[in-house]
């Protein structure tokens, strides 16, 4: 167990390097169990998560070694398509080995993943999408015993919600299966977009990646190759939100501005002053920031519900009142009554929750509920008056690489325990 302590009201202030997006190294990660010789991965971020799948893949025989961003992965020698329980719980990402082992080896026995609780993900997509692929599938005991006899095939799927997952596990059994796979209300996010990119460097045949219907024509083997992580856009938002409650300026480096789409828009309507140039971003905040009038997350190209948490954060102390709609996740309230304990006054009702700015917020003895509810903690801990100690903050380790000293560079008061 690990906290935070942070001083609240210090102005930040310089340039900082944005890393890879967790949500776009695990599937690459698991998609590696498919190829042949040695992959590169750079920008690839020192998560818990990260490390989690890296402890699968070497349980699976496959070689992994690290040095600093940069991620070496050989699959050669795996020799196991079984995923034991304790490592299948320390990420809910840890799913989508599913696809990838099977397609490899003909058959994959795990259990549920693990991750944070965030109301039901169920994974019958996956399970659905594979069995029309040829798959055959037992689930006892919370255990799923799955075995593709004749091999995968070629198929086209048509997904009740564009689920992030299902569309990266599909896209990745769909590589070396035989005949041609359409993933009809495919997820858009830019996660999947490098799924594909990578997939492809390594000789797949996929198309349509961030559009609605994606293509995948198998191909009898993938070669391993080198690849570059996009950067971290949840991150992104995240230092946007720390700027904006500490009446900041601070400059991003390495980010896409049309990742950031949705984002940008929300923080200028609450008076930040936004400049992007060369995969650089620049955020001004004012000394008084206005509500948003309302954030409803969406899937990409909509609102991102990893960021909504971040962004109450803000809106708890905006001048004005800010409605949220949370149209992903059931349970994705859950920090609303840890910004309570510093001052916020927030009301939810279902996937509704509205937010009364305050004048300020106050440091508190709080706990994180999960990864980007840590985030809001955070963020509302840096604009609050005195010291908020932030329990838990193993969450963050799952998607923030040492957020303390990434702050810490740019002037906060804060320090891990």
């Amino acid at each position: 167990m690990s906290r935070l302590l942070v001083t609240g009201r210090e102005k930040l202030s310089g340039e900082v390097n944005v890393q890879g997006a967790k949500n776009s190294a695990l599937p690459i990660i698991a998609a590696s169990v498919l190829t042949k010789g040695e992959n590169v991965l750079f920008n690839c971020p020192a998560l818990s998560d990260i490390e989690a799948s890296s402890q699968i893949l070497r349980y699976l025989g496959c070689n992994v070694k690290r040095f600093h961003t940069t991620m070496l992965i050989t699959a050669d020698g795996l020799c196991r398509n079984d995923i034991p329980d304790v490592l299948m719980r320390k990420t809910r990402s840890s799913i989508i080995f599913l696809g990838a082992v099977l397609a490899r080896t003909g058959a994959v026995k795990l259990s549920l993943p693990g991750g944070c609780e965030l109301g039901p993900r169920p994974i019958d997509m996956h399970l659905n999408a594979l069995i029309q692929m040829g798959a055959e599938i037992v689930e006892k005991h919370g255990v799923i015993d799955c075995t593709a006899p004749k091999g995968l095939k070629g198929t086209k799927i048509a997904l009740s919600f564009p689920s992030v997952g299902a569309t990266e596990d599909i896209m990745i059994a769909a590589s070396t299966a035989d005949g041609t796979t359409t993933i009809i209300n495919a997820a858009c996010e830019p996660e999947i977009c490098d799924l594909a990119d990578y997939l492809n460097s390594c000789g797949a045949k996929i198309s349509g990646a961030g559009e609605g219907v994606v293509v995948i024509d198998g191909v009898s083997s993938l070669n391993g190759t080198q690849h570059t992580i996009i950067p971290d856009r949840i991150v992104a938002a995240t230092l946007m939100s720390a700027a904006a409650v500490t009446q900041s300026k601070i400059t991003l480096k390495g980010i896409v501005q049309s990742h950031l789409g949705t984002v940008i828009p929300v923080l200028e309507e609450a008076g930040c002053k936004i400049r992007s140039s060369g995969g650089n971003l620049t955020i001004s905040a004012p000394q008084k920031l206005s509500a948003i009038r309302t954030i409803r997350t969406m899937p990409y190209p909509g609102f991102p519900t990893d960021a909504q948490a971040p962004l109450m954060a803000v809106a708890s102390i905006a001048e004005g009142t800010t409605v949220f709609v949370e149209n992903i996740f059931e349970n994705r309230y859950r920090h609303t009554g840890e910004l309570s304990r510093m001052g916020a006054k927030i009301k939810t009702e279902g996937k509704v929750a509205v937010v009364e700015g305050v004048r300020s917020l106050y440091g508190a003895k709080v706990d994180a509920p999960d990864l980007r509810g840590g985030a809001a903690l955070v963020i509302a801990a840096l604009s609050a008056d005195g010291v908020t100690d932030i329990g838990n903050s193993e969450y963050l380790e799952r998607g923030y690489e040492n957020i303390e000293l990434m702050l810490g560079s740019l002037g906060a008061s804060i320090s891990k325990l």
